[in-house]
């Protein structure tokens, strides 16, 4: 995976966590490489970043945990058509919030909990300034992805079951 790099493959496994892990900016993670005595370009680390987290993803995939079978909406969507669901506790979708196609119901999602979950990607996106390009985006986007998924212990690792996010990186790498 890190044949014929120049850079050990711990300072570009680090450089890659702290940029999918943290809200640093390249320039950030440039200047704390100087500060340890490693000189690395800001570019370098892009490239590094683009380069090994679809790497990555890829080997924690093959870790990650089975799906349950529990969905979000659950037995509330069986309820009577004109009674409203509960979610969290409060009566938030209501009858006259339903599409209806054909016979089946569809019930429109719960746009604050998606906005949560997404409120930590468009603060790390603001520090990025943005991405160049639509691949680009897609990559350093699964990779931020990835990084939420380990912190959540959504993979299993046989011999420890809580691993830091350093030793899951390791673990991958292996």
């Amino acid at each position: 995976m890190f044949k014929g790099r120049q850079f050990d493959q711990s300072v570009i496994l680090l450089c890659v966590r702290w940029y999918l892990a943290y809200n640093l900016s390249l320039r950030d993670l440039e200047e704390m490489m100087a500060e340890r005595g490693i000189l690395v370009d800001h570019t370098t680390i892009h490239r590094w970043a683009v380069r090994y987290s679809p790497l990555l993803l890829e080997r924690f995939n093959r870790r990650k945990r089975c799906v349950t079978g529990k969905w979000y909406f659950g037995l509330p969507a069986m309820r009577a058509p004109d009674t409203p669901i509960p979610v969290d506790g409060s009566y938030s979708i209501h009858p006259s919030q339903e599409m209806r196609i054909g016979a089946s119901r569809l019930f429109m999602p719960d746009n604050n909990r998606i906005e949560q979950d997404h409120r930590r990607i468009k603060r790390r996106v603001r520090t990025m300034l943005g991405f160049k390009s639509e691949t680009t985006a897609r990559i350093i986007l699964s990779g931020i992805e990835m990084v939420h998924m380990m912190r959540k212990r959504q993979a299993r690792y046989a011999f420890n079951p809580n691993p830091s996010l350093a030793e899951q990186f390791a673990i991958l790498t292996a």
